[in-house]
């Protein structure tokens, strides 16, 4: 009776858990606030999901949710160890809950001839368990023994390991020590064999020997004359209800293992200690579902089939907004967009965790949950933020339908409607933003970029001219108000396309080493040596139409003039 309660309340904490995150998921932002009340879209992502099963666009999720939930094929594209990994715990659990803890409701009713310890039944159990702890064993080896370069370990991962460890060995602990017992083997004749003293002890002989029951009362070696008998007996009263113990393999080898010890734990009630632990262990599994990683085998799903609804022009604001805030909890920290980062050697460099898309994920979780970042972790990942290509690689190969390109560019947004401090590194912004106009509001579009103008022009403004001696005594002045300039690139490529140096050349990337634009990527990065070791520098002909031509004011032009004086001075800096 008090497990009951225990389960019923298990299960009732994790619905109101898994309710209260999709009604969390109409309140949530991610990045810039359009200002829509959770209520409205709500409204919005009901009506959404109505549009979808009442029309054709249901046919749509029919083939995604064999292939990519129920198959996992988009894990398959990306990896076939991870696949095989998720394969079998997602098939081996599943099977698990079904077939066993809720027997009462499935296999009873779907097979007549049902009874836990007949095969195939008892026979599956084990192999199912097996499945499940042969794709832990994977993940546990994939993530901290093989450990692939940019795969990032949080104790959210090491939580669900510990989680479908302790379920699982707790129930082959637990299906040994009964096979051991013999308690509950004395338990089991009383209630459906009814046997005297004699036939018991035969039956008992018998059960010792080929069923892995450890009994004190036993003494070796057994009479074949009993072992008939006993034989006999269990045809009898036992076969119907009970296939051999062999057929569950991993609980009969642990039955062998702790055999030493089987007396001693059937002593102090070790089947009950065990029972409770296994069942404990699936109950606060079950109600922590909501409030830990595991909640993505609901938000992954969700995220997998609204992409396969989706349409070009389907998703309205504030239906995008939902979704982003969706897509967090989507997240299984797999770092498989890590993998294809085009920024992943910044990385290697910066050593920034906020540059690999799956940390930023991490970092977003926990700002949507209303949890402060501290100033170092803001300043992380604005950089991370900032140093984003926007190739989409990160989308493309998501096992889990995450459109992180979109969630990057609502961050951006943020970070620009928040009025930083640093308005060079709006430049990078600009060039995405700029490409994205239709998703900002219009009156929040034009302010920032007025505003990052006037204090752009201020600080160059200010900067005052530097004098560089030459070899031979002599000197020059360079006015670093206009090279500096190179962090206000944000890679429009204007530079290289208008250059009549380039457009001279069959194979300009090979035979100028490095392109107008490139050099400002390079300084932009601190590669100084790379940017002076350019062919380009030595062949510009200081037309000045790269200059002219720049929408950010970068003074392409002369940055290249200091950079051969300073490849020809030994200077370092620019």
């Amino acid at each position: 009776m008090i497990f009951n309660l225990i389960f019923y309340f298990s299960l009732s904490i994790c619905i109101v858990g898994t309710c209260y995150k999709a009604v969390a998921w109409t309140r949530k932002t991610v990045g810039y606030e359009r200002g829509l009340a959770s209520s409205h879209r709500f409204s919005t992502l009901f009506k959404g999901m109505l549009l979808t099963v009442f029309s054709l666009k249901i046919f749509s999720l029919v083939p995604v949710f064999f292939i990519d939930v129920l198959f996992q094929g988009r894990i398959l594209k990306t990896s076939l160890l991870r696949w095989l990994m998720h394969f079998l715990i997602f098939v081996g659990f599943l099977a698990l809950v079904f077939m066993h803890a809720l027997d009462t409701v499935f296999s009873e009713n779907l097979f007549s001839y049902y009874y836990s310890t007949m095969n195939p039944f008892f026979f599956l159990r084990n192999l199912f368990g097996l499945m499940v702890l042969a794709g832990v064993g994977i993940a546990v080896y994939r993530r901290y023994i093989l450990r692939p370069a940019r795969l990032k370990n949080a104790m959210a991962d090491l939580f669900a390991i510990l989680m479908l460890l302790s379920i699982i060995l707790s129930g082959i602990l637990l299906e040994g020590m009964k096979m051991a017992s013999v308690s509950e083997f004395t338990a089991m004749v009383e209630a459906y064999a009814g046997l005297d003293y004699e036939d018991t002890l035969a039956l008992e002989a018998y059960w010792v020997k080929e069923f892995a029951l450890v009994s004190s009362r036993m003494d070796s070696p057994v009479e074949k004359q009993m072992l008939d008998l006993g034989l006999e007996l269990h045809k009898t009263n036992c076969m119907d209800c009970h296939s051999p113990n062999k057929s569950a393999f991993m609980g009969y080898a642990t039955a062998r293992l702790i055999s030493p010890f089987a007396i001693f734990l059937d002593e102090i009630q070790g089947v009950r200690i065990f029972y409770y632990v296994h069942i404990l262990a699936c109950f606060i599994g079950l109600a922590l579902v909501p409030f830990s990683k595991m909640f993505h085998i609901v938000a992954t799903p969700i995220s997998l089939l609204s992409n396969g609804a989706q349409t070009k022009d389907f998703l309205e604001d504030e239906t995008c907004l939902t979704k982003q805030a969706m897509e967090l909890d989507a997240c299984t920290h797999c770092c498989t967009c890590n993998f294809n980062c085009s920024a992943g050697m910044i990385y290697e460099s910066i050593k920034n965790d906020y540059i690999l898309p799956s940390e930023k994920m991490q970092a977003l979780k926990k700002a949507a949950s209303k949890d402060p970042l501290n100033t170092h972790e803001v300043t992380s990942l604005f950089q991370g933020v900032y140093l984003c290509t926007n190739c989409d690689r990160c989308t493309v190969v998501c096992p889990s339908g995450i459109n992180m390109k979109s969630l990057w560019l609502s961050v951006r947004e943020n970070f620009i409607q928040q009025n930083l401090d640093t308005p060079v590194m709006l430049s990078t912004f600009s060039f995405v933003r700029g490409l994205n106009p239709m998703n900002i509001e219009e009156k929040a579009y034009a302010p920032p970029l007025a505003e990052v103008f006037a204090k752009t022009v201020s600080i160059l403004d200010k900067t005052p001219p530097v004098t560089i001696d030459t070899r031979d005594g002599s000197s020059f002045t360079i006015d670093l108000s206009l090279t500096e300039s190179f962090s206000l690139c944000f890679g429009c490529q204007n530079c290289s396309t208008i250059c009549p140096v380039v457009t001279s050349f069959q194979a300009p990337a090979e035979d100028l080493t490095l392109l107008p634009h490139q050099i400002m990527y390079c300084l932009g990065l601190g590669l100084v040596d790379m940017a002076e070791g350019a062919a380009m520098i030595w062949n510009c002909l200081t037309c000045y139409q790269c200059q002219e031509h720049c929408p950010q004011n970068v003074a392409v032009c002369d940055i290249l003039f200091q950079l051969k004086n300073n490849a020809f001075l030994g200077d370092k800096t620019v």
